[in-house]
């Protein structure tokens, strides 16, 4: 099972549907997409600035992607 890393929502843009994750770890910040939220499924597409969260790092095509967000 892979890793899960803290962080905090840094800013999400809800009508693009994405943002970025600050790490606690000190990390470079994770790219968010909103259907990586583990609650998208129920037609929640939004996380307010500042969410508390948990998730997995993997690459993506421009650095580092966040998947199964979940809140804390």
């Amino acid at each position: 099972m892979a890793e899960r890393i803290s962080g905090k929502v840094k800013w999400f843009n809800e009508d693009k549907g994405y943002g970025f994750i600050e790490r606690e770890d000190g990390g470079e910040d994770v790219f968010l997409h909103y259907s990586e939220l583990k609650d998208a499924g129920r037609g929640f597409k939004t996380i307010e600035e500042d969410a508390r969260v948990e998730f997995e790092v993997e690459p993506g095509p421009k650095g580092p992607k966040a998947i199964n967000v979940q809140r804390r």
